[in-house]
């Protein structure tokens, strides 16, 4: 089984992340990131099978550690290869030392084949729809009703 480490906004930033998302399927362009059942969020990390108590234990430790931080989200992008359309939070040492810490503190499950999700090759983003597997078309226009309905937002990310 495959896992995903991830950091989670305030409601406020979450719910008008998820309204660009909705946009998307609100227009029929697609639907396969609303698929998933996930909230907006950024991945910090993966990794492969876990000892998933031990995981828990070592997420709670972190998270007790660290305290809550500012989101800003100032610009949008696209993975071309994926498909992938993801608005940016602005980034600054205290996020890439916290993703950092992270890795550093679960340095003993399996992260082969994330390379993309480890410390210095990390490009963090918030998937706002997914369409490799609709017709290419929909990247197009679905990325350029992102970019027409978004706005720079500032919040917080508040949990793991």
């Amino acid at each position: 089984m495959q896992y995903a480490i991830e950091l989670y906004f305030d409601k406020e930033t979450e719910q008008n992340l998820a309204n660009l998302a909705q946009s998307v399927a609100d227009r029929k362009l697609s639907t396969r990131f609303l698929e998933w059942k996930t909230r907006p969020h950024l991945t910090l990390t993966c990794f492969n099978d876990v000892d998933e108590q031990k995981c828990i234990e070592k997420l709670a430790e972190f998270a007790q550690s660290h305290q809550q931080m500012p989101a800003y989200i100032g610009s949008v992008g696209m993975f071309s290869d994926t498909k992938t359309v993801f608005a940016s939070p602005i980034m600054n040492d205290g996020m890439y030392r916290f993703q950092r810490e992270l890795c550093e503190h679960l340095k003993g499950f399996d992260a082969a084949g994330y390379e993309w999700y480890r410390p210095n090759r990390w490009v963090p983003h918030c998937t706002l729809a997914l369409t490799k597997d609709d017709d290419e078309e929909v990247f197009y226009k679905a990325s350029n009703l992102i970019l027409h309905e978004f706005k720079k937002m500032s919040g917080k990310f508040v949990s793991i």
